[in-house]
């Protein structure tokens, strides 16, 4: 059974000022996800699931399932802030959805097979989805799951601060913890660091972070629903909390009920976190193209 994708992108990109999804980036008019399918078709995924909202599924439709047909198995799914399990009530000041927890939990009944999850505006490189798709043919469990790992200094903008999950790897290449930091960037010495509690804390360039590329066996959605439930519960109170994935794998582990493979990645990371963010971003797409990385036009 072929693997599957998930593209995680209902954020509606506020600091990117518009919705970066749907942004045409490439030398033929295509988004950063048309790469990450087309490098995830040709390292033998076989179908792609989109968490998008409701409110742009027409534009979405437009732009990628119309050119997708025939090339690979295509599926939608709706993260909204209402679509929580029953039982449970939405908070009164609940302005948005829960996070990429609950985007992830929206594919549930979509997914039957090992899967991995992306940001919508992250471009991982070919070979990090050939590695996942080894993992997720040979090596993926109930028991255990995975990660792509890459080096924080080539995972930053020149523009301003970004947030990662900074890692903690043991010898064997398992995580044994994920931190979430906000507000990384380089201070006025040149040094990686983020602020904690009002005090800045410097950090090694080389630490392997979570850019949210996750490989896991669909038993994560059993596990999802339940930790979601006791999140809501914890936080009725709390309008502004957020249900990370990172969390609930950080939850599993400590329970003893998954371990983590981080795959290492060589790559630099490049994105489109600011508005600032995008010549560059097109200059390094051009770049692979004249490499013979890719097609000119990929669809």
């Amino acid at each position: 059974m072929k693997p599957t994708l998930l593209i995680l992108a209902a954020g509606m990109g506020s600091r990117y000022g518009g919705l970066k999804q749907l942004d045409k980036l490439g030398t033929s008019g295509e988004t950063i996800m048309d790469y990450s399918v087309f490098d995830a078709l040709r390292a033998g995924f076989g179908k792609v699931v989109f968490i998008i909202r409701k409110s742009f599924e027409a534009d979405f439709r437009e732009m990628f399932v119309s050119k997708l047909e025939g090339k690979i198995e295509v599926e939608l799914a709706f993260q909204e802030i209402d679509k929580i399990p029953a039982g449970l009530q939405v908070p009164a000041d609940r302005v948005k959805p829960w996070g990429t927890g609950h985007a992830i939990l929206m594919a549930k009944d979509l997914i039957n097979e090992p899967f991995a999850v992306i940001n919508a505006d992250d471009f991982y490189g070919a070979e990090a989805y050939t590695e996942m798709a080894k993992f997720l043919t040979n090596g993926v469990s109930p028991s255990e799951y995975a990660m792509c790992g890459y080096q924080l200094d080539r995972t930053l903008s020149d523009f301003g601060t970004v947030s990662r999950g900074i890692c903690s790897v043991d010898q064997q290449g398992y995580l044994t913890e994920i931190t979430e930091r906000t507000n990384i960037g380089h201070n006025q010495n040149g040094k990686i660091a983020f602020t904690v509690d009002g005090s800045e804390v410097e950090v090694d360039g080389k630490v392997p972070v979570s850019m949210n590329f996750w490989g896991f066996d669909p038993s994560l959605f059993n596990h999802l629903e339940e930790k979601f439930t006791q999140f809501i519960n914890a936080n009725h109170n709390n309008p502004k909390a957020e249900f990370y994935i990172p969390f609930v794998v950080d939850d599993l582990m400590k329970e003893g009920k998954v371990k983590t493979k981080v795959i290492p990645s060589e790559a630099k990371w490049f994105g489109v976190t600011y508005q600032e963010d995008r010549p560059a971003t097109v200059a390094k797409i051009k770049q692979l193209v004249n490499d013979g990385k890719y097609p000119t036009k990929l669809w």
